[in-house]
């Protein structure tokens, strides 16, 4: 990954980050099942997808001010959106005998690719903002 593909790698996670965080604050239902299966139609699953929501929201909306800014002002962002899907992919590996086989794989597959691809795209931030 070059230094501008980070920057736009950071720009659609961010804007991903923006469109599942409202979709969870509108649909908890839609967002929580892949990841909790028939357990999401109680009101703590919907509580909690919400608040996840709100934190993908709060994230990704943080990330698109900092890159307008500058890369210096992204990179923690961006490193710290990498770690929150880091922390998803961890919790999801502790619970995964107990998921659905049908969607544990996609979810441990998301959360740790988007991991893997932030904490890459803010290093390549580095980079970006020591160039100039």
């Amino acid at each position: 990954m070059g230094a501008a593909s980070g920057r736009r790698v950071a720009l659609a996670i961010a804007w991903g980050r923006v469109a599942i965080g409202g979709a969870a604050l509108v649909a908890p239902l839609a967002l929580a099942r892949p990841w909790v299966g028939d357990a999401v139609d109680t009101t703590s699953v919907k509580l909690l997808a919400r608040a996840l929501g709100g934190r993908d929201l709060a994230l990704g909306v943080g990330t698109l001010r900092a890159l307008a800014r500058s890369d210096e002002e992204a990179r923690p962002w961006v490193a710290l959106a990498g770690m929150s899907d880091a922390v998803d992919a961890l919790v999801t590996v502790v619970a995964f005998g107990r998921l659905s086989p049908r969607t544990r794989w996609v979810v441990l597959a998301a959360s740790a690719g988007a991991a893997v691809a932030s904490i890459r795209a803010a290093t390549e931030l580095d980079l970006l903002a020591a160039a100039e």
